[in-house]
């Protein structure tokens, strides 16, 4: 069906957006700092993206895509970066108000330095593949800095948390979209093993696109950013 995609779009955001005005939660009074962090993200991405599809690193299949077109992506794809990112948001905030307590802080720094090692150990043994040099190269930029070089605010035993929620989802939405497919990897340009019709490197993937959209909303939060939107 030529609507699978933005469907898929469509559920990603539906109940996020729904809930956003939760009493709690108040989530649509923080989308000043929301969308500023989305659209420098997706901003970031949507190239990362086009490279890939002109590299044949990942195409999308015409079955399942309504045939709209910017940049040489599909209109669900650059969707995706809004819708993706919110709900991840979304989640993150949901735990910060409802489940101030977390018991992650004390591991998160040996968390981050495991995943630092990961992605040198995958950039040594995958540096001939793109999606793996970059998905990794790019992951380890942002989580060394953010652990590293920012000291203004200390986020992420509450960002590794969330990440562990949003892989539910992920795994739902992800293996719609694998699985179908419509995305279609080529195993020549990355490491090769799947979870199920997910390529590993979309585990970190994940990782890297909630990291910097997280590390900015909070940066905004911080310093009480107007809209830019």
């Amino acid at each position: 069906m030529k609507s699978t995609y933005l469907l898929i779009n469509i559920s990603v955001i539906l109940f996020p957006l729904a809930l956003s005005f939760d009493k709690k939660v108040h989530f649509f009074s923080k989308w000043k700092f929301v969308f500023p962090a989305i659209l420098i993200t997706g901003a970031v991405f949507l190239i990362w993206d086009m490279l890939f599809t002109q590299l044949n690193v990942w195409s999308f299949n015409p079955k399942y895509i309504i045939g709209i077109n910017l940049f040489g992506l599909p209109l669900e794809e650059m969707l995706f970066f809004l819708t993706v990112p919110y709900a991840c948001i979304f989640i993150y905030e949901c735990l910060n108000v409802y489940f101030p307590n977390n018991n992650l802080q004390k591991y998160s720094l040996a968390i981050s330095n495991l995943i630092l090692g990961i992605c040198v150990a995958l950039l040594f043994f995958g540096y001939n593949r793109w999606y793996t040099l970059i998905n990794f190269g790019f992951l380890f930029l942002v989580l060394a800095y953010v652990e590293y070089v920012n000291f203004e605010f200390r986020f992420m035993y509450r960002f590794f948390r969330a990440y562990l929620v949003a892989l539910i989802p992920f795994y739902i939405v992800n293996g719609f979209l694998t699985a179908i497919p419509v995305v279609m990897y080529n195993d020549k340009q990355n490491m090769g093993f799947r979870v199920g019709t997910i390529p590993f490197e979309d585990h970190f993937y994940l990782m890297g696109l909630l990291l910097l959209n997280i590390y900015l909303y909070e940066v905004f939060k911080s310093k009480g950013v107007k809209s830019i939107v």
